[in-house]
């Protein structure tokens, strides 16, 4: 018999319901592009799109064209949310369990390695190896403020929010500094700019009903304000390091790269992790393929104080991640009717243009004072800069090639 389609609440057509698939399969497919998806979250997207629009057909074109729209509204990382919200389309909660784990796990395992490296031996901090990862991590984040600027600063009311939000964050730091910077861009968004009209869309093949969808949108706000309230009433270590990576998580607009800015904000003033291992890790998680959200992974185990190592590792990568799980479930039953609201399209365009802005002053400090001392780091950070935009090379490539230059340079000096 062919599946029945969705009721959609809305009364706009349905796609028919697809044959739900295991997890197991789920899992390959997604283990698959872990271990595979150089690039960060464009690329990301872009493979995802191969894999399951045109190899599996398990989507239409706009179908996921509709679930990269509703991950791109929400905060967190994007291109993770995508495929949790495939593997919930195709194998309902434990789909999604296992799109996650599948992606998520490779590059978490690597950087866990890396970390536990770190930690063995402390020379390594100090060589030619991590200045390289420095000076290219230049190169990554300028690209990253490169690109975004030319798709979400366009018009100048756009780009006097992205100067003033830069502004901000360079003459004041700390986390609450650039939450404030996000909420008055969202209120100055609604105000000043328009979003797009969106026209009448196929429907999304939706399993999740909107009673579970409420659950966890209500479990999202109550641990984003019940989490701080536990850890000021308990400031157990364990419950500051979830506090801080949970609420990164919900916080995090425009991907992977705007989680530096805000875990360094937390992470470093404070003394849980020093900056130049920081920001190691930051260069290392750039030459694996998946998410950058598993630097939480990296940092949990180099963490100060415990829970560190292995445990710290994965208690700070699920905190990081939790996020995520709540939104997509919660938001996925209600996305048809929010992304037709033309005041939440004026928001988002607004905190978009500000997160720019934060992402360029993570760029001066602390990633350019971290790693341009010289002519030399200038013209190696330059190179890999047209590498990544101009000549299109993968990150990773990019990476190594930056390493390699460092080192030989420093070897011709010596």
């Amino acid at each position: 018999m062919p599946a029945s389609p969705v009721p959609d609440p809305t009364g706009l057509p349905a796609l028919p319901a697809s044959p739900r698939q295991p997890a197991w399969t789920i899992f390959l497919v997604f283990l698959r592009l872990g271990l595979s998806s150089f690039g960060g979250p464009a690329a990301h997207l872009g493979y995802f799109r191969h894999e399951f629009v045109a190899r599996r057909r398990w989507l239409s074109e706009q179908s996921y064209a509709d679930l990269v729209a509703m991950c791109q509204f929400l905060p967190g990382p994007s291109s993770s949310q995508v495929g949790l919200a495939i593997g919930l389309l195709r194998g309902g909660c434990r789909g999604a369990l296992a799109a996650w784990l599948g992606f998520t796990l490779p590059s978490a395992l690597v950087l866990m390695v890396v970390a536990l490296s770190v930690l063995e031996d402390a020379h390594w901090l100090s060589g030619e190896v991590v200045h390289g990862l420095k000076i290219v991590a230049v190169a990554i984040v300028a690209q990253a403020v490169w690109g975004m600027a030319q798709t979400l600063c366009r018009g100048p009311l756009r780009l006097l929010i992205m100067a003033l939000a830069a502004l901000a964050a360079w003459a004041l730091q700390g986390s609450l500094v650039q939450l404030g910077v996000i909420v008055v861009a969202g209120v100055a968004g609604r105000l000043l700019l328009h979003g797009p009209r969106i026209a009448r869309q196929e429907q999304l093949p939706v399993v999740v009903s909107r009673r579970t969808g409420r659950a966890c949108l209500l479990l999202f706000v109550g641990l984003l304000a019940g989490i701080p309230l536990l850890a000021a009433l308990y400031p157990a270590p364990w419950l500051q390091q979830i506090n801080i990576f949970y609420r990164v998580g919900s916080l995090v607009f425009g991907g992977g790269h705007v989680v530096l800015p805000l875990l360094q904000a937390e992470l470093v003033p404070s003394g849980w992790v020093n900056k130049d291992v920081f920001l190691a890790g930051y260069g290392a998680a750039q030459a694996i393929p998946g998410p950058l959200f598993t630097l939480a992974a990296y940092l949990g185990v180099v963490m100060s104080a415990g829970p560190n190592g292995l445990i710290g590792g994965v208690l700070c990568l699920l905190a990081i991640f939790a996020p995520s799980f709540l939104l997509v479930t919660g938001l996925l039953p209600f996305w048809d009717e929010v992304r037709r609201q033309a005041a939440m399209q004026a928001v988002l365009a607004g905190v978009n243009a500000a997160v720019v802005g934060l992402l360029l002053a993570a760029l001066y400090r602390p990633v350019w004072t971290s790693a341009i001392f010289s002519t030399r780091d200038l013209l190696i950070a330059l190179v890999a800069f047209v590498g990544l935009v101009r000549l299109r090379m993968p990150s990773w490539a990019v990476v190594l090639l930056a390493v390699l230059a460092t080192s030989l340079s420093a070897l011709a000096g010596a």
